[in-house]
């Protein structure tokens, strides 16, 4: 489901799921540097909160608070005192999170885990361009490969966990998508839009005169072929610049904002199946021939009725983990220690 994909990433950011995804297309920020390296390791391994007995180290608060600037490409450097503390608190209230969900999710069984464990790691892996680039992503984020197949395990566990518990018993009725729609019109208004094809002479802006001269006469030559009876389409596939061209020049529907102002203009100004006259823009010389227009509409419900149940569904199993974590610190015992 995809609304469970997109929901669970907001929720679990400590995985090596969300790590190597992460690494894999940016640079981690810097981790700080300082020389007082025995004062630093005894800090490291402290705990600062402590979740049914399981303790929480500062190096896991320090990992997590690394990986949500790295998502948001913040620096250390770039942070005021205020922004420090609501990245350490997003950080510590994540992990405390993860770990509800965790040691809830370990009481459910998954077969085959350990070898399901393996395939996500090589898969992993794979995002990586080389070996070492892998291995740089894990020295940045301060990971080893055992603590990234420990990051994949419980993640896999508490997708398992959300999965069972929360998605399975969410459904959105027909009654709710409708009502949505209903008190949200203004969100499906489908503006006037067009389809048309071209055929593109190109001549850059840097053109010299000459060759712009050269570049229009062509167009002229081949507007003068379309009115003597020349097919468009194929006219285009064999003399069009665009890369269009390959489909006889059909760009397909587009609406108002979505092309330069002269194309734009002469499209919504013609009447399907009308050829323009010679258009100049930027890219060179068009004739344009306009095959179909739509009116601005309201969009069917019948029509966005799956981005809706998708859109709540979403919405409701973002709620029920929420939830779900709430229930899980009523029950359990959850410490915040000294950080």
């Amino acid at each position: 489901m995809h609304a469970f994909k997109t929901v669970r990433g907001q929720f679990i950011t400590l995985t090596a799921i969300a790590i190597l995804a992460g690494a894999a297309g940016a640079s981690a920020a810097p981790a700080a540097k300082t020389d007082a390296k025995a004062a630093e390791a005894s800090a490291i391994t402290a705990p600062v909160a402590r979740v049914n007995g399981v303790d929480i180290t500062k190096a896991e608060l320090e990992r997590a608070k690394k990986i949500i600037l790295s998502r948001n490409q913040m620096g250390h450097a770039s942070m005021n005192e205020e922004m420090a503390k609501k990245v350490e608190e997003a950080a510590l209230n994540q992990i405390i999170a993860k770990e509800l969900l965790y040691q809830a999710g370990k009481k459910l069984e998954i077969k085959d885990l350990d070898k399901k464990v393996q395939e996500k790691v090589a898969e992993n892996k794979a995002r990586f361009k080389s070996q070492a680039d892998y291995e740089k992503a894990l020295k940045e984020m301060d990971l080893t490969d055992k603590e990234v197949e420990t990051f994949t395990k419980e993640d896999m566990v508490i997708g398992n966990l959300i999965e069972t518990k929360i998605v399975a018993n969410t459904k959105i009725t027909d009654e709710e998508a409708k009502k949505f729609y209903d008190d949200n019109k203004d969100k499906f208004r489908r503006e006037e839009s067009v389809r048309a094809s071209h055929i593109l002479v190109g001549a850059d802006q840097n053109a010299s005169p000459e060759d712009k001269k050269k570049a229009r006469e062509k167009a002229e030559a081949l507007l003068k072929q379309l009115k003597g009876g020349a097919d468009f389409a194929e006219l285009a596939k064999k003399e069009s610049s665009c890369p269009s061209s390959a489909q006889g020049g059909d760009l397909g529907f587009f609406g108002k904002g979505q092309m330069v102002p002269e194309f734009e203009k002469a499209s919504f100004a013609l009447k399907p199946g009308e050829v323009s006259d010679v258009v100049e823009t930027q890219f060179g010389y068009h004739i344009i021939k306009l095959a179909e227009k739509k009116d601005a509409e309201t969009v069917p419900f019948q029509e966005a009725k799956a981005r809706i149940t998708q859109f709540l569904t979403q919405q409701k199993v973002q709620k029920g983990i929420g939830d779900y974590v709430e229930e899980l610190k009523k029950k359990g015992k959850v410490e915040i220690l000294a950080r």
